[in-house]
């Protein structure tokens, strides 16, 4: 089997970490986002640390990376809000690998008081690598970004 033991400590070109502390999104990542507009996505380039024995990219990485991006989209327009995951369906559709860029992008299907819907898809240039949806609980409310830490076009 191939070794794909260095990391990617970088992120991709145009996304930024959010900033927050995750101990373990930080030991898999880094993982970024981007917002263009009034839309919000997702990046990291897979490397050997995200990779199963078949050399191809672990399923609990795309997973923990649809939980970092699903979590975004439902919060990054709600101003001190917070969210944690009730609910999340994956669907895997194809195999990723090292060295790829990994994407993400998704959105809002529905919020009320207390609960977001959201859903998206992983994926690598033009190929699909997950699907996913999930419902969130919102913490409204939550103590807002220290200054120049916030989601911002």
């Amino acid at each position: 089997m191939k070794s794909h033991s260095t990391p990617s400590p970088a992120l991709p070109p145009g996304y930024q970490a959010y900033a927050y502390e995750d101990p373990f999104e930080d030991h898999v990542g880094p993982l970024g986002y981007r917002i263009d507009g009034n839309r919000i996505s997702f990046a990291f380039n897979a490397d050997g640390r995200h990779a199963n024995t078949s050399g191809t990219l672990h399923g609990g990485m795309l997973m923990t990376f649809a939980d970092f991006a699903l979590c975004l989209t439902a919060v990054w327009d709600q101003p001190g809000e917070k969210c944690v995951t009730v609910s999340c369906n994956c669907e895997f559709v194809a195999a990723g690998e090292p060295g790829q860029l990994i994407e993400a992008a998704g959105e809002v299907v529905r919020r009320t008081r207390s609960l977001t819907f959201v859903r998206g898809q992983i994926f690598t240039g033009d190929r699909v690598l997950m699907n996913y949806s999930a419902i969130v609980k919102r913490i409204p409310g939550a103590r807002a970004p220290a200054a120049g830490q916030e989601l911002a076009p």
